[in-house]
């Protein structure tokens, strides 16, 4: 057990709800001096960026921040830095960021898949290793023998390490259970952590990840499951925030995607949807229909889904991790972006087809291979995965009054060094509510 897990438990019940960190230590504000940038700095930014404005964000150089109770309250430039503060963090003239905002993972799993991973060295494509039971049905099996406090613990390790690497915000589905106990046992966990954690958590029921072996020939009777055992009681409990659908080849349809949909909205939850990984196959459309937040995968999408999306609210939220993994197209945000769409990035964090919490790796990929500017994929893996995730007024960007979740750098010569240096980290120290972590 981490040593933040036991301070975090030690004292959670004194300050449940908002996480109070910075009391926990004994402190209550923190100064970050000497910053060479402060990035994202505005208290108007907006809610979501969009097409050219996200090559541009404002800066101050030669700067600081103070955060108070964990909340940004003031910053500026070093020629009117506050003297004292409870602990005073030395920028030494790196970078200081907003933390990432990771608005797609699958963070709770029982086991990891490196097995299938060997298959397709050896040639074996995501939808043949899922015929022959692997993928989504294989951690569906696992997941069913482990015990709730098993995906806890391990789920747990896997939070604080995407902490680590800076994270600051993180949505978590479910999915992996496909039953009525089991899907509500991932939720549970997802509940647990979401109470625990030090930072925001976000629930999504995606129980429509894939059909399970025993209704492999009663499709209506696991989507009856779905809408009339399973929803009712999530919504009864609160176990979720977003519902989730994997609309794509051999899982899927349109129109169960979007029966399930207006299902999931009947219980106040909004949609997030999987779409277009596999292939064209009207995900993205129907979410856009249906009004989901967010449309997330798109490795396939042309001219018809982008003038879809360019016409709507719903968020593209773009995996490149995952296409690297899978070798799969890469999603192709520079389109998207002339199209004036507010582009995401995410992790896609799961054991088959991304095993990674990376969101750095995520930044460099998305300028390497899909020609993003790195002002773009900063703010596409920022404020922009805030949205997704309903979080912009409490995260990403520096800004008065949201949460003190930044990244420090080292000194760089610019922006771009970030995802430049993809094989080793410029990120030097993460704060959480104000505090290391």
């Amino acid at each position: 057990m981490g040593k933040s897990k036991k301070l975090f438990e030690q004292f959670r019940d004194c300050f449940s709800g908002s996480f109070k960190l910075g009391y926990l230590c004994g402190m209550s504000s923190t100064l970050i001096r000497n910053a060479g940038v402060l990035a994202m700095a505005a208290d108007d930014y907006p809610e979501r960026v969009s097409g050219a404005q996200m090559a541009h964000f404002p800066t101050l150089s030669n700067a600081w921040v103070l955060a108070e109770n964990g909340i940004i309250t003031q910053y500026g430039t070093m020629d009117n830095c506050p003297e004292r503060a409870d602990l005073v963090v030395d920028a030494k003239g790196g970078w200081v960021l907003p933390a990432w905002c990771d608005s797609h993972t699958h963070l709770v799993f029982a086991a990891t898949r490196e097995e299938e991973f060997v298959f397709r060295i050896k040639g074996m494509g995501y939808e043949e290793i899922a015929e022959k039971g692997g993928g989504i049905l294989n951690s569906a099996r696992k997941l069913r023998a482990a015990s709730e406090d098993q995906l806890f613990e391990a789920a747990w390790e896997r939070l604080e390490a995407v902490i680590r690497m800076g994270t600051g915000a993180i949505e978590i589905k479910s999915g992996y259970g496909l039953s009525v106990d089991s899907e509500l046992k991932m939720l549970k966990v997802i509940q647990k952590i979401k109470e625990r954690s030090p930072i925001p958590v976000k629930s999504t029921f995606l129980g429509a990840h894939a059909i399970p072996e025993e209704y492999r020939n009663n499709r209506q009777g696991y989507l009856d499951d779905l809408v009339y055992k399973m929803l009712p009681v999530i919504a009864g409990e609160g176990l979720a925030d977003y519902i989730d659908v994997f609309c794509d080849r051999g899982y899927f349809t349109p129109d169960e995607t979007a029966y399930l949909i207006q299902a999931g909205a009947r219980y106040g939850l909004k949609a997030k949807i999987h779409a277009n990984e596999l292939g064209l196959t009207g995900g993205v459309q129907t979410g856009v229909a249906q009004g989901a937040l967010s449309v997330d995968h798109l490795e396939h999408c042309g001219p018809e889904e982008i003038s879809s999306l360019a016409g709507s609210a719903t968020i593209p939220t773009l995996l490149p991790s995952c296409a690297f993994f899978l070798g799969l197209p890469y999603a192709p945000a520079r389109a998207m972006l002339d199209a004036g769409l507010p582009v995401t990035l995410a992790t896609d964090y799961n054991p088959g087809s991304s095993p990674s919490g990376n969101m750095s790796l995520v930044v460099s990929l998305a300028c390497i291979k899909m020609k993003m500017l790195p002002e773009e994929a900063l703010q596409a893996a920022t404020i922009n995965g805030a949205a997704a995730m309903e979080l912009s007024a409490q995260c990403g960007s520096i800004s008065r009054g949201k949460r003190a979740n930044l990244l420090l750098t080292d000194p760089m010569p610019s922006l771009a060094y970030l995802p430049y240096s993809f094989g080793s980290s410029a990120i030097r120290q993460v704060l959480i509510n104000g505090l290391p972590f």
